[in-house]
């Protein structure tokens, strides 16, 4: 069944839908898909959440057209480009970009933070192994910190230097969700693994098929799990460098990604057996400890 986010750019309107009707489709995506997002959203100030409810539903749509359209995803990709284009220059039809559109021009949204977000998309829809981890950078660089850097910016924060704390916890987040992923993403045809460092710890794609969790693979996925942590650890200076709400915001996204990594090493990096994830009383502990907690730097 092909959802109506991605039904919309397949058959776009010839009006424009309205502002209220595209922000309720985007409050729906963000908290049908967002498994986190209800519980975050509830520290959140109610003036902000519709602008973020717009904002997950662009990321949601475009990673939902790489990987779930029927028909040709790139040629989709390059339709809803053109849809942004329009939506800084004149007037989209799509109603996730309807919705956004007032909360760009409220905000003062860069361009292109969100064509990194396609164009992560496009990188999916042509690669499906990274032959060194500059590569794997490269696009963490265009799937994940653009999401960091508006963020912040819909909070009122346009600074380089926090931009850079946040683009280290973006990549740990990123870098943690493919070690909890091997498996599935492989199932999907796609690695992201360097295969550099694959051949150096001695793993093979026959191991990832057969779901042969070695010892030389455990030894990678620990190293890949000290690499994750490292950029935790760079990016939470910034939870004390912003106010407010957001401050728990933050510190739940890296203590999220932290517990999983724990959950990692409890499976002994075998994550080929079993994917690790946070239970919903796991979820709500983490919530009610990051209110009185402040010693962030004791996490890692």
């Amino acid at each position: 069944m092909v959802r109506e986010h991605i039904e919309a750019l397949l058959n776009l309107p010839q009006a424009p839908p309205s502002v209220a009707d595209s922000e309720a489709l985007c409050r729906r995506l963000a908290l049908s898909h967002y498994e986190n997002f209800t519980v975050v959203s509830r520290f959140i100030p109610r003036a902000m959440r519709q602008p973020l409810y717009n904002l997950y539903a662009f990321c949601r749509t475009v990673d939902d057209i790489g990987d779930e359209a029927p028909g040709d995803r790139s040629a989709l990709l390059d339709r809803f480009a053109g849809e942004l284009d329009a939506t800084y220059e004149g007037t989209p039809h799509h109603p996730v970009l309807v919705a956004l559109k007032g909360t760009i021009e409220r905000f003062g949204m860069p361009h292109d933070q969100f064509v990194r977000l396609i164009t992560a998309n496009r990188i999916d829809q042509e690669k499906a192994r990274y032959n060194n981890f500059e590569e794997l950078l490269h696009y963490c660089e265009h799937s994940a910190t653009p999401v960091g850097r508006l963020f912040l910016i819909l909070f009122g924060y346009n600074d380089d230097e926090l931009f850079s704390l946040s683009d280290n916890t973006c990549i740990a987040l990123q870098l943690t969700n493919f070690w909890q992923d091997v498996k599935r993403d492989y199932e999907n045809g796609r690695i992201y693994l360097p295969l550099d460092e694959m051949r150096k710890f001695g793993v093979s794609e026959d191991d990832l098929s057969a779901a042969r969790a070695t010892d030389q693979f455990k030894d990678l996925l620990r190293f890949q799990v000290k690499r994750a942590r490292d950029y935790f650890r760079g990016g939470l200076p910034l939870i004390d460098r912003v106010r407010g709400s957001l401050r728990v915001d933050l510190a739940l996204f890296s203590r999220g990604g932290l517990l999983i990594l724990d959950k990692i090493e409890q499976l002994h990096y075998d994550t080929l057996r079993e994917r690790p994830t946070l239970a919903k009383s796991e979820k709500i502990r983490l919530f009610l400890s990051t209110l009185v907690s402040r010693r962030w730097k004791r996490w890692i």
